[in-house]
């Protein structure tokens, strides 16, 4: 049986916060749980919080063109690009809300790495095997809403592969790739909300195969040689 457990009582994250040693402070953990972190604490703590003046008439797009390397749609206040790690985003993943007036946050530096180190520092910590998901919200080509997904990793596979296995009827799968790391963040926010002030879900009882050295940028960003649409 999966369980999503929201951690209450996370305090205000500040620069330089250590964040395992927060989510200890408010959850014990269990072997092969997966914790799924908002990427707004994540970004606070690594410090990629910057100033920028509001009453500028052009502030905000200029920020969210430092951090694209590419864009794609523009209208209004609203900027479609792709950033340095290769995500295609509204306004390259730069955050304007629960931050200090005259502040931004940006994505971290690398995802993936961020899951990593806290990762490392939960194991050091509790001996036990864990997983962890930076998650942030996107919206979707063709589809109305936002969900959370995955843009950083680590302890838990990002994809899982069927390929050569067989479906009910003994065909031949030959081109299922399921994104379990998605799944996991989307299922997350169903428990973390959008005004909850809850920026950490534990996720427990996931299939223990899925457990291994993983990466959003290695195995979920679409190469641009495999991409239709650019």
């Amino acid at each position: 049986m999966i369980s999503i457990i929201p951690v209450e009582g996370i305090p205000e994250v500040s620069p330089g916060d250590e964040l395992a040693e927060l989510i200890l402070g408010c959850a014990s953990l269990e072997n092969r749980d997966v914790v799924v972190i908002t990427q707004k604490v994540v970004s606070k703590a690594e410090g990629r919080l910057v100033a920028f003046d509001p009453a500028a008439p052009d502030a905000r797009r200029q920020l969210v063109l430092s951090e694209s390397t590419r864009v794609l749609r523009e209208r209004e206040e609203l900027i479609i690009s792709e950033t340095r790690h290769g995500f295609v985003c509204a306004n390259a993943g730069v955050d304007f809300s629960n931050v200090a007036d005259g502040q931004a946050a940006l994505l971290p530096v690398d995802p993936d790495r961020s899951a990593r180190s806290v990762r490392d520092a939960l194991r050091a910590r509790t001996g036990l095997e864990v997983g962890v998901i930076i998650s942030d919200t996107f919206g979707r080509p063709w589809r109305i809403g936002v969900t959370d997904v995955a843009i950083g990793c680590a302890g838990i596979a990002a994809v899982i592969d069927l390929r050569g296995t067989t479906d009910v009827f003994g065909r031949e799968l030959v081109a299922t790739e399921i994104c379990v790391a998605d799944e996991i963040a989307s299922a997350a926010e169903l428990a973390k909300g959008k005004t909850g002030r809850i920026p950490v879900v534990i996720v427990r009882g996931l299939e223990p195969s899925w457990f291994r050295e993983s990466s959003v940028k290695a195995e979920i960003v679409r190469p641009p040689n495999q991409d239709l649409f650019r």
